[in-house]
């Protein structure tokens, strides 16, 4: 990785993607995204702060985890005066992140054990099939392939 010196204030987005391992792309996106910020130049070039290292490295990690970026977006904004995260607030952050995780958790095993089931079963039965029809919800109307024909000739 290449290094920094001290006395520079300021990166290019070349420099800071060399440093983050994030494509110049994902860099702009995070721009127009909020989730940083730079300045520009007299030339109209991108000069993005230092600090903006750690507030990559911060949102790739919490992408790394599947939070989502609008999330990321909201508790960036929480930090007093745009500050860079540190230890403390991803601590903070990453705890608040956890029983949304631990619900998704429990969502993919569900699906996965469903998913298994349906492999097994082969069927795809609008009737009984949990991935088709959570809830069967359209067990209600009637079952089946009448079912899939019925959705096939419904106008749109």
């Amino acid at each position: 990785m290449p290094q920094i010196p001290e006395k520079i204030h300021e990166l290019t987005v070349g420099q800071l993607s060399a440093r983050s391992g994030a494509a110049p792309s994902a860099l702009h996106f995070y721009e127009t995204k909020g989730l940083i910020s730079s300045r520009r130049t007299t030339g109209n070039q991108r000069r993005y702060s230092r600090d903006t290292l750690r507030r990559v490295a911060f949102v790739r990690a919490a992408q790394r985890v599947g939070i989502p970026l609008a999330t990321i977006r909201d508790a960036l904004a929480e930090l007093p005066e745009g500050r860079t995260p540190n230890h403390d607030d991803w601590a903070r952050l990453s705890q608040a992140w956890r029983s949304e995780l631990d619900e998704r958790i429990r969502q993919l095993g569900r699906l996965r054990d469903h998913l298994t089931d349906c492999i097994g079963c082969g069927c795809l039965s609008l009737e009984t099939c949990v991935l088709s029809n959570p809830d069967d919800v359209f067990g209600e109307r009637m079952s089946g392939s009448r079912l899939l024909a019925e959705r096939r000739r419904a106008p749109k």
